[in-house]
């Protein structure tokens, strides 16, 4: 265990800070503590297939404040650097370092972005922008890395229970894909890391699961569970009762689809207030699937110290997560059943959470 030194209304650990209102997730953070960047500004960036936010960080001892903030849909830019020049011409503020979550596999420094037309070379960036470091992390190893700045009502619990010691922990977060991240537990401090597990592929347990897999296969895709655990796939799962189940859409809902540009939305927002049946049928197969992918997930990461569900959908079905429904479909394995009922679950509600990871990241991570 590490050693602890309390000072005034702070904790002291050798990984990390835990100051008081904030969430007690110790995280290996190896450059807190060991350099000098107070008054330093961190620019770190939130890239997704829907938007990309963009927060203005300064470094306060071992915390970061946040300056300023901006969020812009993603497709009305050309190129990210078009984005980060207007930013930065709005403040005057110059950052040492440009942190940047990507919703894609990054290796050497280097991604291809899977929602999105664009590609980063992080030394490439350093050039074009003119900043000094530029570091590129995955978006959900940022939300992992996102936990040390949250507060506890930035969190909201599916299931809990006293007495669970320390251990491997995993995120599963739906939004425009599937992003999925783990947190090894290394006797002191999470580790986080990246992985790319919603693009394995989708796995039927039932009937109507093998019928909406031939379907979405019948579309020319190789279907993961991306194209049914994301807002993509709540609109699949929909269409696939409508068009080949021979559900009846009311005029209402048609009308609704047409005046929304998130038809994920729309069908959740029925389903929870039970005024179409079809949505109903759509979001308990969303829930289910969700739930089995999160079993697997945390079954091959052992992750006895919690499942957390971030990205966009969880919190705007956190009634659904709450049902019986989740938590049965979770729980169900024929082995590992005690394992799993333990295990802690909780939503992520700050959106901002990447963006806080891949700012700590920026300012504490490996150099």
């Amino acid at each position: 265990m590490p050693i602890i030194a309390q000072f005034g209304s702070r904790i002291f650990f050798p990984y990390f800070v835990i100051k008081e209102g904030t969430m007690s997730y110790p995280m290996y953070l190896p450059q807190r503590g060991k350099r000098d960047f107070q008054g330093n500004t961190i620019l770190a960036a939130d890239i997704g297939g829907t938007k990309t936010s963009l927060g203005l960080f300064e470094v306060h001892g071992d915390t970061l404040s946040l300056l300023r903030e901006a969020t812009v849909p993603s497709k009305a830019h050309a190129t990210f650097e078009e984005i980060v020049t207007k930013f930065l011409e709005e403040n005057t503020a110059v950052p040492s370092t440009l942190s940047i979550g990507v919703a894609g596999p990054v290796l050497d420094n280097r991604v291809k972005l899977t929602n999105l037309a664009w590609e980063f070379d992080g030394s490439l960036l350093e050039r074009d922008l003119g900043i000094d470091r530029i570091v590129l992390i995955n978006d959900l190893e940022a939300t992992a890395y996102g936990l040390v700045g949250l507060a506890p009502e930035d969190m909201a619990t599916v299931f809990d229970q006293d007495g669970i010691p320390p251990g491997n922990m995993t995120i599963l977060a739906p939004g425009t894909g599937l992003g999925e991240a783990g947190l090894f537990w290394d006797g002191e401090a999470y580790r986080p890391f990246a992985t790319e597990g919603g693009h394995s592929d989708f796995a039927p347990r039932t009937a109507i699961d093998l019928e909406l897999h031939a379907h979405l296969e019948g579309e020319g895709a190789t279907v993961s569970w991306e194209h049914v655990v994301s807002g993509p796939g709540i609109y699949r799962i929909y269409r696939f009762l409508r068009d080949v189940k021979g559900h009846k859409e009311p005029g209402w809902l048609t009308e609704n689809f047409k005046n929304d540009s998130n038809p994920a939305a729309v069908i959740s927002h029925a389903a929870m207030r039970e005024l179409d049946a079809t949505c109903v049928k759509t979001m308990e197969l969303f829930v289910g699937y969700m739930a089995r992918e999160a079993t697997s997930l945390v079954l091959k990461h052992k992750a006895t110290g919690g499942l957390l569900l971030g990205g966009g959908i969880p919190p705007r079905i956190y009634p659904l997560l709450r049902s019986e429904l989740f938590r049965q479909q979770f729980i169900r394995n024929s082995r590992m059943a005690e394992l799993l009922e333990a295990v802690p679950i909780k939503v992520i509600l700050n959106s901002k959470a990447a963006l806080i990871g891949a700012a700590y990241f920026g300012a504490y991570g490996r150099y």
